[in-house]
C-alpha cells in the first residue's frame, strides 16, 4: 500500500504542469499591478470616474487588460505616476473587458474615453477638459507634463530620460537616466 501511494504521488508530480508568469506574453497571470508593478493598491480605483469629475479632481484615467503584454510592460509607469503625484490626482486604472458593453455617450462613464486599444492613458483637468489622450507605451515624461499643466505645478521628479528595469523575473520599476 505504501509503495503504491508513493508511486501515485510521484506520478502526480510528473504530470503537474508548472505555472509561469511572463511579462512578454499575452497570457493571463492574475492582476498585473501587484505582479509586474509591485503595487496592488492601484486596482480597483478608490473612486469612480463620475465622482472624480463631480469633485473637480485631476484625473489620470488608464485602460488595460490583465492578459496583455503591452499592459504588463506599461504597469510600472502607472505605479510611478502614483508615487510622484500621490493624492494630488485621481489615478483611475480600469480593465477594458466591462467597457465593451457600456454606452460611450456619457462623459461621466469610462467607456466615453476608451478608444478600443490598450494601454491607453487620458489626463483630465479639474474642469473636465482632456489634456492628454495617448495609446501604447506612453513615456512618463508626457504624462507628467499633462498633469503639471492640469495642476499648475511641476512634478517632484523630472527625469531627462526614463527606462523600465526589471529587478526580478516579474517585477520592474521605472528609473531615471539623468
Amino acid at each position: 500500500m505504501g509503495s503504491k501511494l508513493i508511486l501515485f504521488l510521484l506520478t502526480l508530480l510528473l504530470i503537474a504542469e508548472s505555472v509561469n508568469a511572463s511579462r512578454t506574453t499575452n497570457s493571463y497571470d492574475g492582476n498585473i499591478y501587484p505582479l509586474y508593478a509591485g503595487n496592488g493598491s492601484l486596482v480597483p480605483p478608490p473612486i469612480s470616474l463620475g465622482e472624480a469629475l463631480k469633485n473637480h479632481r485631476i484625473i489620470v484615467l488608464a485602460f488595460y487588460l490583465d492578459d496583455s503584454a503591452e499592459s504588463k510592460i506599461f504597469a510600472p509607469v502607472l505605479s510611478e505616476v502614483q508615487r510622484l503625484w500621490g493624492r494630488s490626482i485621481e489615478l483611475i486604472i480600469l480593465p477594458t473587458d466591462p467597457l465593451q458593453w457600456q454606452s460611450n455617450s456619457d462623459p461621466l462613464q469610462p467607456a466615453y474615453y476608451w478608444h478600443g486599444r490598450i494601454p491607453q492613458v487620458v489626463v483630465i483637468d479639474k474642469s473636465g477638459t482632456i489634456l492628454m489622450d495617448e495609446e501604447g507605451q506612453v513615456p512618463i515624461e508626457i504624462i507628467n507634463k499633462a498633469i503639471s499643466r492640469a495642476s499648475g505645478r511641476e512634478s517632484s521628479f523630472e527625469p531627462k530620460e526614463s527606462e523600465t528595469l526589471s529587478f526580478n523575473e516579474l517585477n520592474s520599476e521605472l528609473v531615471s537616466q539623468n
